[in-house]
């Protein structure tokens, strides 16, 4: 049998062919809008249990501010919406795992999150809160001392809590935003980290019983899809273009929010609203 022999210059050429063939690579999971309207639909992760951006009706569809936007941006597309509700601690999994395609998921634009996934251009507006009983006086990040607070696990109220909360407060997380906000009504904990819409759910459950306490953070909600991405994060934010001119976006905020549509940053520090 014959025998080769490889020089340094030929190991060199080697390694470099290898090197340029994974540069040309597609990223495990890169999907285009070609590609999805060639499958047929669009895989959409959403919430499943936080009104109104996202969650599923007592006759099992999915519904909210957020199945909305995704159903328009599914019409644009050509293709059907297959909604995946996710919990608020695995949205980022499931995206960068491949099991959905994009992320509708009231993802808070935050400089950590757009480390791990590409956020579209804002499209809706967002407050993390605190609520708590109108009988108990917090004006201030101290007068949280000693309180039990909960919080959906992973979630920037998690965030803004764990990082405002004297060291004498405890805080307890929760699987979701609907399991905090029945941990706060069932007496589990004393006040909860919340966004602009928590007071009304929990008000359905006690009327006129608590209130918003403080506010730790404005937010801005935007699409997610997975670092790289460019031709679908392109195509995501010349529809957020579009529904903003076109009346769309009004249409919706009409419709679940019930306040005007705020002027948007045109940037943000340390979030890029395109792949780089």
């Amino acid at each position: 049998m014959p025998r080769y022999t490889l020089n340094r210059r030929t190991l060199f050429s080697f390694a470099a062919a290898i090197i340029a063939a994974a540069g040309l690579a597609k990223p495990a999971f890169a999907i285009t809008p070609a590609e999805i309207k060639a499958k047929g639909k669009l895989v959409v992760g959403i919430q499943g249990d936080n009104p109104p951006w996202g969650f599923v009706t007592t006759s099992g569809t999915q519904d909210g501010l957020d199945a909305d936007i995704a159903k328009l941006y599914g019409k644009e597309l050509g293709v059907p919406v297959q909604f995946v509700p996710l919990e608020v601690d695995n949205r980022i999994p499931a995206l960068v795992s491949g099991r959905v395609d994009v992320l509708f998921a009231t993802m808070a634009m935050l400089p950590n999150r757009a480390k791990a996934v590409q956020f579209s251009e804002p499209y809706v507006a967002n407050a993390i809160v605190l609520v708590g009983p109108k009988s108990d006086n917090i004006k201030t990040n101290a007068d949280m001392a000693g309180y039990t607070i909960g919080v959906p696990k992973g979630s920037a109220q998690d965030t803004q809590v764990t990082k405002s909360a004297p060291k004498s407060a405890t805080i307890r997380r929760y699987d979701g935003d609907a399991a905090t906000i029945q941990a706060l009504v069932s007496g589990q904990v004393q006040l909860v980290g919340g966004n602009t819409f928590y007071l009304q759910r929990i008000d359905k459950a006690r009327p006129g019983k608590y209130e918003n306490k403080l506010e730790f953070q404005r937010l801005y909600n935007g699409a997610c899809t997975r670092l790289g991405e460019k031709e679908i994060n392109a195509s995501i934010n010349a529809f957020i273009d579009k529904i903003k001119s076109d009346g769309d976006l009004k249409k919706i905020y009409d419709k679940w929010m019930k306040v005007p549509v705020p002027d948007f940053p045109k940037s943000m520090p340390d979030i890029p609203y395109t792949v780089q």
